[in-house]
């Protein structure tokens, strides 16, 4: 099989190449940070020295905002410029829509083909195979993408156009992050009404208050094994991701003129508990910060 690279290898970047070299890939890998190399290295990935060299009919990015993208895709070295004729670009970051259709038009302008394709599902996901990727594009790129998505994901969407994987991604966590902020306020306010936490589950699990983070993040500990509250709020997903794909979905929202009022209020109940400290907190730990703990 042709060689794959793999821009970013953190994470999620790290776990996904992993995934892509024992499905039999050979992944040409790049990283900044020398624990993250030698993870990938570790993991049968080959390292090269820059990302210009990460090269190969299909080059990956997994990076943690638009500038870096910019940067990574657009700079004095970037990739787009270094690339081999026709490569395919598949960006993984999770950035802003603007940014993303920049980039998308200066590969297609250099020849190249491109996809956005943000994830959902954690590390956990990334390291097991089972992301949700939301893919922007055209059907024939995401058609000869779909089996690379396949070995790192379980559920793979095309979205629309160039763009509209990062659409879908910063509307969908929209949606969680205000859905733990009411799933954390519900559960606060039975506490002091006496009500106990597994009653409460017990009820709207299986009513018109179920949701998503109810279900699977719970921010209440002893209530679902997969939430981060049985860990002390070690992060399966960190506040400080929360915060950033909030603040995206509010400049998305301001770009186009929509009206926000509860994604506007969750950004910055967000940033009140980052700023507090908690970045590395899970997302579901802002429980404590409503609790007035």
């Amino acid at each position: 099989m042709a060689d794959i690279g793999f821009i970013g290898l953190g994470n999620m970047g790290g776990p996904m190449a992993k995934n892509l070299v024992q499905a039999g890939h050979g992944v040409k890998g790049f990283d900044v940070g020398a624990a993250a190399i030698e993870t990938a290295r570790a993991n049968g990935v080959e390292i090269v020295g820059s990302a210009a060299e990460a090269k190969g009919p299909v080059v990956f990015t997994m990076l943690p905002a638009g500038e870096h993208v910019r940067d990574v895709y657009l700079g004095d070295d970037g990739i787009i410029a270094a690339a081999d004729p026709a490569t395919l670009f598949i960006d993984s970051s999770t950035i802003d829509v603007g940014t993303c259709r920049e980039v998308h038009a200066a590969a297609r302008a250099a020849g190249h083909s491109m996809l956005d394709a943000p994830v959902s599902g954690g590390v956990a996901g990334a390291d097991g195979g089972t992301l949700t990727f939301m893919v922007g594009g055209d059907q024939a790129d995401f058609a000869k993408a779909s089996p690379l998505f396949e070995i790192m994901g379980r559920t793979v969407v095309l979205a629309g156009g160039p763009g509209n994987g990062q659409a879908a991604k910063v509307c969908n966590n929209m949606i969680l992050g205000i859905s733990m902020i009411a799933v954390a306020e519900a559960f606060s306010l039975a506490e002091k009404l006496g009500l106990e936490a597994q009653s409460l589950f017990d009820i709207s699990s299986k009513a018109s208050g179920s949701c998503w983070a109810m279900l699977n993040h719970n921010p209440v500990p002893g209530l679902v094994e997969t939430s981060a509250a049985n860990r002390d709020y070690k992060p399966g997903f960190a506040a400080a991701m929360m915060h950033k794909d909030m603040k995206l979905s509010q400049a998305a929202a301001a770009q186009v003129g929509a009206a926000t009022p509860l994604g506007a209020q969750a950004a910055a109940l967000y940033t009140l508990f980052v700023n507090a400290g908690n970045s590395d907190v899970d997302y579901s730990g802002i429980i404590k910060m409503i609790k007035g703990e």
